[in-house]
């Protein structure tokens, strides 16, 4: 048994891609307006406050990227009107019922049309606002079920959620749903509608706390996120929130065809629309570059642990091969991992090898113009010794060193913000990464394997998402780390 043509079910169809200005989506976008130029439509939601907005918004944060440069060599002049006709950017926001959009005759279009949703919108910062990751990851998953059921042609819900939904369980993790009201830690009384009601009445006693700011309220609310994923098991507020989602998305979708695609940490393209494209910081960037820069002398992390990751095309390629697989497909509920521990793992010293060998020949220039020389980074495989080795090494000197700038009045003031800056840095990236660094988990790929091997042979080439075919030190000295440097901190 193979997959119907991949090209073939994308012919003529509409598709609504919700966050469609993020990272993923936007290759997402740009894959099947390049492969398949004859889809019908691509419906993208976009956080805007009316249709000329989402459309300035599309252009600026997707189409003026050099990731659209191939879409926009082969169409030339001609580029716009493909686009008019092919993309309508749609004013929204999944927090909202019909996912805020306000144009009555737009929304019966989009509903008389759609044949799938991609929902990509989410919030993916660790250490977000509870009220906020709430709303969009988990609340605004219902929503999005909520609109897709409304559209007549429905044919699939994709669901891009994480593969850290399952927190720091160790061992082989399974392409399995989680049940509402599940916790890792076997912690009774999960709820999410308890859990926005525990918001709006932190909200409603730091409105009436007259010593109130804006920045002790976001401080308020992210140390509840954090509070309430821990209870129940989960390490921060981001992959609680989204384990949320996909609990109820499980729990309501009734005879909805459902797709829970959960990624690892996914890194720049691996080939299309070119190698090396990428947006943002992405975990194991902020680590690569920060050593770069010369701001991480030692870090911490167990250098024979494996961390998960996964170029962005082979997700997007992933997600698309899971459309045709299960379009049409009533009661259906499928997870599908997309990552490389199993398949091709990744240790956590190639990438400190890779960091390594790559900046040694391309070294990072300072704001003097000169180069940054970077040598091999200590790295500390416990807890306990990176502590220790920290207190003697920064913080010991740091406290030194700001008694004598305060005796000698401010003296060495640059030196003291300098060196403050690289410690604040260095323990915010330990707090916000630690459960990764020492990570005993791998994510069973089955499901995803067995899809893969279901492509087309004919399809294979265009639509690749097989990890082994990764050489990761060539990848990471080659394609990612210049790749970052280049799109991200240049």
């Amino acid at each position: 048994m193979e997959l119907d043509s991949i090209l073939d079910f994308l012919d003529s169809k509409t598709i609504l891609i919700t966050g469609a200005t993020g990272f993923l989506a936007k290759i997402f976008v740009e894959k099947i307006l390049r492969v398949q130029p004859n889809v019908k439509k691509l419906y993208l939601l976009v956080r805007a406050t009316d249709a000329k907005s989402a459309l300035q918004r599309f252009n600026k944060e997707a189409v003026a990227k050099d990731l659209f440069n191939i879409l926009k060599e082969k169409h030339g002049a001609n580029l716009q009107s493909f686009l008019s006709e092919k993309v309508t950017p749609v004013a929204g926001d999944i927090t909202y019922e019909n996912l805020g959009v306000k144009d009555s005759g737009l929304i019966e279009e989009m509903w008389g049309n759609i044949d799938v949703v991609v929902n990509v919108a989410a919030t993916t910062n660790f250490d977000e606002r509870y009220d906020i990751a709430l709303a969009l990851n988990t609340f605004g998953a219902i929503n999005v079920l909520n609109f897709a059921s409304k559209c007549v042609q429905i044919k699939l819900l994709l669901h891009v959620s994480t593969a850290y939904v399952a927190g720091e369980t160790p061992g082989l993790i399974l392409e399995t749903p989680y049940l509402l009201g599940k916790t890792l830690n076997d912690a009774n009384g999960l709820d999410i509608n308890t859990e926005k009601k525990i918001i709006e009445e932190r909200l409603k006693e730091l409105s009436y706390d007259k010593t109130s700011t804006d920045k002790s309220i976001t401080l308020a609310m992210k140390d509840l996120g954090v509070e309430r994923a821990n209870k129940f098991g989960w390490p921060n507020t981001y992959v609680f929130t989204k384990a949320l989602g996909e609990m109820i998305l499980g729990h309501l979708k009734g005879d909805m065809p459902l797709v829970i695609l959960r990624p690892t940490i996914i890194t720049s393209t691996y080939k299309e629309p070119f190698p090396g494209w990428i947006e943002g910081i992405r975990t194991i960037d902020s680590l690569a570059v920060g050593y770069g820069k010369g701001q991480l002398s030692c870090f911490l992390g167990d250098p024979e642990s494996i961390i998960d990751a996964i170029p962005a095309d082979m997700v997007v390629n992933a997600m698309i091969a899971t459309m045709v697989a299960h379009a049409n497909q009533p009661s259906c509920e499928i997870i599908y991992h997309v990552g490389s521990s199993v398949s091709n793992p990744l240790k956590y010293k190639s990438i400190q090898q890779s960091g390594y060998k790559y900046f040694s020949k391309h070294p990072w220039i300072n704001k003097e113009g000169k180069p940054v020389i970077v040598s091999e980074v200590k790295v500390l495989n416990s807890m306990a010794s990176f502590q220790r080795y920290f207190s003697l090494r920064y913080l010991l000197p740091l406290q030194g060193l700001q008694v004598a700038n305060l005796a000698l009045c401010h003296a060495f003031n640059g030196t003291y913000t300098n060196l403050k800056r690289k410690t604040n840095f260095v323990l915010r990236l330990v707090e916000l990464y630690k459960p990764y660094l020492f990570s005993k988990s791998f994510y069973d790929d089955m499901n995803t394997e067995k899809l893969r091997r279901l492509v087309r042979e004919n399809e294979a080439d265009m639509f690749y998402f097989d990890p082994k075919t990764i050489n990761w030190a060539v990848y990471f000295e080659n394609t990612h780390l210049p790749g970052a440097v280049k799109h991200v901190f240049k």
